[in-house]
């Protein structure tokens, strides 16, 4: 359930954040919605029982950098390559990472969680592919996006890796190290790249609800790391795509692909696979 928690508020949050990047700038969204989140975080981790420690500001800090990049790059890629193929690849690093770890680490899920994970690793694909060709013709996939794509993907999929070593006595501060580092760095790259301008009006709103919406879901990724496997936690996280084009669906009214029915479906059922098993 905290799995699923931390991918509904991913979900909605890059729903609200993607509704504010079309009216201003993404990187002024995130600068933004960052730093709430650090301020919203250190405030509750002061009511949450946990030390600061030596591996909890480390593991933190590292997370932050992971956080950092993977935005920095995933705006990149999206912004000179076709949407079909950066989302979906990005998904499936994302969400196959953590996977890879926890196995090595010594986790072994069920036969039935395998399978699980095995349907949930082809709805995130699903689920991202959601433009049309024309896309794809206009936006190359050249060699620069796909080391984009794949630092992306690595950086969000190492994210769940590194926070997961993060000791489960230091509460939330991991989280408030993090959102401090990952704060520090959006906001570098924005200064380089000419965007560090604080939006104004629906898109400050916006960009505040993101970051509330973004503690939820950190909040509740850290103990869903604690309480279960990374191989399985992470998978589940991952999902949250579906809930960004669900919001699409009944907000915005898009158009829904039969591929991402699909996936939506394969999504469910991975999720009742992972649980049962």
């Amino acid at each position: 359930m905290l799995a699923l928690v931390s991918a509904a508020g991913y979900g909605v949050s890059d729903f609200v954040g993607g509704i504010a990047s079309r009216r201003v700038a993404a990187l002024r969204v995130v600068i933004v919605s960052y730093p709430l989140a650090m301020v919203l975080l250190s405030v509750l981790a002061l009511f949450v029982d946990g030390h600061v420690t030596g591996p909890a500001v480390w593991w933190g800090l590292l997370c932050g950098f992971c956080q950092a990049f993977g935005v920095w790059w995933f705006y990149a890629a999206l912004g000179s390559g076709p949407i079909s193929v950066v989302s979906p690849l990005t998904a499936i690093l994302v969400a196959g990472v953590p996977v890879g770890f926890g196995v090595l680490m010594g986790e072994r899920p069920s036969a039935v969680a395998l399978a699980g994970i095995a349907v949930a690793l082809v709805a995130v694909v699903l689920v991202s592919r959601g433009v049309s060709d024309e896309d794809v013709t206009e936006h190359r996939f050249t060699t620069k996006v796909a080391w984009l794509t794949v630092g992306s993907g690595l950086a969000f999929g190492l994210n769940f890796v590194v926070i997961n070593e993060a000791p489960h006595d230091a509460g939330l501060w991991p989280l408030v190290f993090a959102r401090i580092a990952a704060s520090v760095m959006v906001v570098l790259i924005a200064l380089v790249a000419g965007q560090l301008r604080v939006p104004t009006g629906v898109p400050l709103w916006l960009a505040l609800s993101a970051g509330v919406l973004d503690t939820v879901a950190n909040i509740a990724m850290l103990w869903a790391l604690q309480n279960s496997l990374l191989s399985l936690t992470g998978v589940l996280i991952s999902l949250y795509p579906a809930g960004t084009v669900a919001l699409a669906l009944l907000v915005l009214k898009e158009k829904v692909t039969r591929w991402q029915v699909v996936g939506m479906v394969a999504a469910l059922a991975a999720v009742a696979m992972i649980a049962g098993g």
